[in-house]
């Protein structure tokens, strides 16, 4: 890609040029790259043989490559919920995608009680910038502008067209709050944006949140990577490597201008994806899991996680601990000298003392998922994971990765248990504030309303 043109094309931002100030020397940038609908196995560090990914691969060969990586929920929003809080999503009711922006709920959006990472990074003296697909509000107030980032270039919907700035008036490509006409195959274009962001902040430290819509539909093929695949015969699998391949692409530019900046040893940086695929568009592989997104069987909640820190951490580590993409905030507070008050209540842990050996210990005793009727705790090797129907399952992972083996009436006493430890965790959570029909949730809050030991809304 040429600098000069992304430069030219990002002229027109309205952030000013100077470093921040008040940041102490030292602190790390912070870059964290977010992939959409991308399956467990579509990176070749994950096993992925027939779309090359040279450049995300070497964010966990230059560090972290957390096996067991899981994001909160199934789907998009929710996920990006708890991801940018740090808190599971269900405590303040942002339990379900909203729907297109024309019929989405008036009640959607992260609320305006909860604090942001950017909110955070901020705070600590940091330029704040975003790229890519926000998901987590329409309404003015919710913009990311208004959530504690300086620059936002991208959409506010959960999807977009990557050919087509104007496809949805009703979810326009935004620079700031105006509307644009991009020209750009829209991954080059987030691309291009952030670029122009790294090139403006290298002088500064800063957070950059890049949340690419690769690999989500619509599936729009372009030439320019598709045609990387002729061997693919199958018209859908050479699309979905063609959007895979641009996600790569982009990354290596953005990888590419920290190394010329002097800025790759001290950025902190995560990619994971949103959630696991195929969708009924993608053709995305979560094997050797079972399940795919909108489930909260493996397939549908773990997912690629990377993470880097040449400047702090290993290089080549495989880490198998369970992680959860909550951790991000926590982390990135930690190692750019912050402290979040004990009464922001995060569920995410700071997890560099486990990747660079100081602490042996397990990150979390246990994660967490609902949506809606689907339900599941995993603690330890264990999982209790309820589907649409009431019925519980347990699963040993360690033993049986696919999900395939019902250890329920082998083994009640640990089934029985984990319920508990979940039912426990549940009662704490809010019922969700908008989203599908959602009679079991509801009666459950009901119940615990009732018994006095539901979170205040």
């Amino acid at each position: 890609m040429n600098r000069r043109t992304f430069l030219q094309t990002s002229a027109g931002w309205m952030t000013a040029l100077l470093p921040a100030q008040g940041a102490p020397a030292g602190r790390p940038n912070v870059l964290v790259i977010v992939a959409d609908d991308l399956g467990y196995l579509e990176l070749g560090v994950q096993g992925c043989q027939d779309v090359p990914t040279p450049n995300i691969d070497s964010i966990a060969r230059n560090g972290v490559r957390f096996t067991d990586g899981y994001v909160s929920c199934p789907v998009c929003s929710p996920t990006r919920a708890g991801l940018v809080t740090g808190r599971y999503q269900q405590r303040f009711g942002h339990e379900f995608n909203p729907g297109p922006a024309t019929a989405a709920d008036t009640q959607f959006g992260l609320p305006l009680t909860e604090t942001t990472l950017a909110n955070r990074m901020k705070s600590l003296g940091y330029a704040t910038g975003m790229v890519g697909k926000w998901h987590l509000g329409y309404r003015p107030e919710l913009h990311p502008l208004k959530r504690g980032f300086d620059e936002f270039f991208g959409f506010l919907g959960g999807a977009h067209s990557y050919v087509n700035a104007l496809a949805d008036k009703a979810n326009p490509i935004l620079r700031g709050a105006e509307p644009v006409d991009e020209k750009e195959y829209l991954t080059d274009a987030f691309t291009r944006e952030a670029l122009a962001f790294l090139d403006r902040r290298r002088q500064a430290p800063f957070f950059l949140y890049l949340t690419y819509n690769a690999t989500h539909g619509p599936m729009e093929p372009f030439e320019k990577y598709t045609s990387r695949f002729p061997n693919i015969a199958d018209p859908r699998r050479r699309t979905f490597a063609g959007m895979l391949s641009a996600l790569d692409t982009g990354v290596g530019a953005v990888l590419k201008t920290l190394q010329e900046n002097g800025l790759a040893d001290n950025t902190l940086i995560f990619f994971v994806s949103d959630n696991g695929g195929p969708t009924p568009g993608n053709t995305a592989r979560n094997t050797p899991l079972r399940g795919f997104k909108a489930q909260v069987l493996e397939g549908g909640i773990r997912v690629p996680f990377l993470m880097q820190w040449k400047a702090r951490v290993p290089a080549g580590v495989v880490y198998r601990q369970p992680v959860i993409s909550l951790d991000i905030v926590p982390t990135a507070v930690a190692a750019a000298r912050g402290k979040i008050p004990a009464d922001a209540a995060l569920d995410g842990v700071n997890l560099l003392p486990y990747v660079t050996g100081k602490n042996k210990a397990a990150p979390h005793e246990a994660l967490y998922w609902r949506f809606g009727q689907p339900a599941a705790i995993r603690k330890g090797d264990f999982k209790l994971v309820r589907q649409e129907q009431e019925t519980w399952q347990l699963y040993n992972l360690a033993e049986d990765i696919g999900e395939s083996k019902d250890l329920a009436a082998a083994n009640p006493a640990k089934a029985k248990e984990l319920q508990a430890t979940w039912e426990a965790w549940n009662a704490q959570l809010m019922a969700p504030r908008w989203g599908r029909a959602n009679r079991g949730a509801a009666k459950a809050a009901g119940r615990q309303r009732k018994a006095g030991r539901a979170a205040p809304r």
